[in-house]
């Protein structure tokens, strides 16, 4: 068994050794794990009891300034007893720019479940990815366009009419989770080959690493369920950029509240506020980014999220699956 450990964890530290310096960041997602396929391969499969569960995401950030940056996601996956595992297949896009550019990626995840003991279990998961950029250089402006006094009044000397519009390529994603029934911690590394995805010249797409940890403390007890408080952490790096989340939830019943920090290297960049009700069939959750940072004062209005999850009955359940303790948002 332990060699069984040791092999997982050896394969992920050997994947983390190609991880070189990076140039962009991925859209993030505040309610993290509302969209746990996004924030991990591992989380393939790890719903409660390993039953089907089907999850919608949507985020709208700066909408002050016209929906520059909106996201979507769409996500499937079960815990399949054959596979020994959790498989799963997630589709996202991301509009930046009011539409200038689109970016497309459809993935399938597996996730290798191993229960150490009657409470500590390890996930290993893997994602394969194909990825779409497609810019629409008609929306772009270029410094040939401005008059002084006029601004964008010229037609641009660029050939953007040649200049490809489209990149494709595929993408490899790897993570780690460990927990027991109130503790749980993981590592993931998104972007593992850093593929070329630059239009004109070569641009590689930087590598992701992230790092999360979280508790459950039980308080009290309502009608029939307890109320716990659950502390967390999530960590972020790609390149130069750093990000540290930490935050609490609390559960009273149905009803789950949240409060995050979003910190970068230098300054709080937002507080996050997060309510979100949970039903056997169901869950939804709303949160909004509070800006903080310099950009306060452009009137973006933070950020808008929401979330949808709809749990599907198991035909049969594993007896040695045990469900992460993770926060449902």
């Amino acid at each position: 068994m332990m060699k069984q450990i040791f092999r997982i964890l050896g394969v992920f530290c050997f994947l983390l050794l190609f991880i070189t310096e990076v140039k962009a960041q991925d859209p993030a997602f505040s309610q993290f794990y509302a969209n746990p396929l996004y924030l991990n391969p591992a989380f393939a499969g790890a719903s409660p009891g390993g039953c089907p569960r089907t999850t919608l995401n949507y985020r709208d950030q700066w909408p002050g300034i016209g929906r520059t940056y909106v996201t979507y996601s769409v996500s499937y996956d079960q815990h399949i007893n054959a596979l020994g595992g959790g498989l799963g297949v997630i589709v996202a896009q991301d509009r930046s720019g009011a539409g200038n550019l689109n970016t497309t990626h459809a993935s399938l995840l597996y996730s290798y479940h191993l229960a150490v003991s009657s409470k500590f279990s390890v996930k290993a998961g893997f994602e394969a990815s194909y990825r779409m950029l497609d810019l629409d250089w008609s929306k772009l402006t270029f410094g040939d366009m401005i008059d002084p006094k006029y601004g964008f009044i010229y037609p641009t000397q660029e050939d953007i009419v040649n200049n490809p519009n489209k990149v494709s390529y595929p993408d490899f994603s790897t993570g780690f989770i460990g927990y027991s029934e109130n503790l749980f911690f993981g590592f993931a590394a998104h972007h593992l080959t850093q593929p070329n995805q630059g239009f004109i010249s070569e641009s590689q797409l930087p590598t992701k690493l992230t790092a999360h940890i979280g508790g459950n403390i039980p308080l009290s007890r309502y009608r029939n369920s307890v109320t716990t408080i659950s502390p967390q952490f999530l960590y972020q790096k790609q390149q130069d950029f750093q990000q540290f989340n930490y935050g609490v939830y609390v559960n009273r019943g149905p009803i789950v509240g949240g409060l995050w920090a979003r910190h970068s290297a230098k300054n709080v960049d937002s507080f996050i506020l997060m309510v979100g009700l949970i039903q056997d069939a169901f869950k939804f959750g709303y949160s909004y980014d509070i800006t903080l940072s310099d950009l306060k004062n452009s009137n973006t209005l933070g950020a808008h999220e929401l979330s949808f999850t709809l749990f599907m009955p198991c035909r049969s359940r594993s007896k040695s699956f045990n469900t992460i303790s993770c926060p449902s948002f």
